[in-house]
């Protein structure tokens, strides 16, 4: 059996919060779009370097966002409210304008933006989607696959990360107007993903991570399960590609039994939050089907217990002997947690910093 290691993704603000002085700055005018690209890029390549220096054996990618990226998946997707489509429909000032509002006397310009809500029980916050009776849906933009092809230009193995369909329009809102549920929308929406999956397994991707966080959730098993299938049934439509089914901040429970069944090549397990999973998961998924062990937190700032987590690594690879790899990863996106403990070095006495770990601690771990 082989056992990849990798993580769910990394923060992207930078070691010196390179991203939040580079956004800030396109946002006063110091900075152009075209600088603001050049500099992101930049830390892209940056955080890719640090990540396969510790020795991962697939990166992440798509997990940049220059704001939230709830609001990339759904500007992705074509899911841009009319009122902001006299911003500038494809550009980056309408992303903008959703994401924080613009308001511009000049060009008579002022719009709010989309509401923001807590992202789970989590200090961060996404934008919330707005969808219509009437929403149509188009692939907006192709970063993911652009964003796919930076790292296979450096040389890296990487993993596509999307947020999925059925998560996209669970965390989405009814546009104020309209009454139909944004779920109503999936058929709709699906042929949107096939394209962009289609993209990416034209560029060379083998795994996507589809990242569906409300499979964490109590949700009703007569909507969400046919939602599920019907979308994963789909998208297994797009040759040559593997699919990640990636949920975290908690457990699966009831959810497990039917997320097992799906036509997808990997289940990603929170074993942080979710470690009273583990028991039935072995059970329950398929031998042919990868799991990923989210035996790192993503949430905290403490070292691991590695002896604890080596043990519960240790039980899935006796139980899965033959079967499809094991991942090591992290237990959601590394994104929660500070990006190094370096700068701190100078700051904070040794036993401190011993028990201490952060985003590139975590990966080292």
């Amino acid at each position: 059996m082989s056992i990849k290691s990798t993580i769910l993704g990394f923060p992207r603000m930078g070691s010196d919060r390179q991203l939040k002085k580079l956004v800030e700055g396109f946002w006063s005018g110091k900075v152009t779009e075209q600088e603001l690209a050049d500099g992101s890029k930049q830390l892209r390549a940056d955080h890719w370097a640090l990540q396969a220096s510790y020795g991962l054996t697939e990166l992440p990618v798509g997990d940049f966002s220059y704001y939230d990226h709830v609001l990339d998946a759904a500007f992705a997707a074509g899911i841009i409210p009319e009122r902001y489509q006299q911003v500038d429909n494809s550009g980056t000032q309408a992303y903008f304008a959703m994401g924080r509002g613009l308001q511009n006397k000049a060009i008579g310009i002022d719009v709010p933006s989309l509401e923001m809500k807590k992202w789970f029980d989590t200090n961060y916050h996404y934008m919330v989607p707005e969808v219509a009776d009437d929403q149509t849906f188009s692939l907006h933009s192709t970063k993911v696959v652009d964003e796919f092809k930076e790292a296979q230009a450096l040389g890296y193995t990487a993993r596509p990360v999307v947020l999925g369909p059925v998560s996209l329009l669970a965390l989405s809102k009814t546009a104020k107007g309209s009454s139909t549920k944004p779920l109503e929308h999936l058929a709709k929406l699906l042929p949107v993903y096939v394209e962009l999956f289609g993209l990416l397994a034209a560029a060379g991707a083998e795994w996507v991570q589809v990242d569906e966080p409300v499979l964490s959730l109590d949700l009703d098993a007569a909507v969400y399960q046919p939602a599920f299938a019907q979308a994963y049934t789909e998208l297994a439509q797009v040759a040559g590609l593997k699919y990640l089914l990636t949920s975290y901040f908690g457990r699966l429970g009831d959810n497990l039994s039917w997320a097992a069944a799906l036509p997808v090549h990997g289940i990603h397990l929170d074993l942080v939050r979710g470690s009273a999973d583990l028991d039935d998961a072995l059970e329950l998924i398929p031998t042919d089907k990868v799991i990923s062990a989210g035996l790192i937190n993503g949430r905290n700032i403490w070292k691991a217990n590695l002896d604890k987590q080596l043990a519960t690594l240790v039980k899935i690879i006796g139980a899965r002997q033959s079967a499809a790899p094991v991942w090591v990863n992290s237990s959601c996106s590394l994104l929660h947690s500070p990006h190094s403990l370096k700068p701190e070095a100078g700051h904070l006495d040794q036993e401190t910093l011993g028990w201490l770990s952060f985003a590139e601690e975590k990966v080292e771990e």
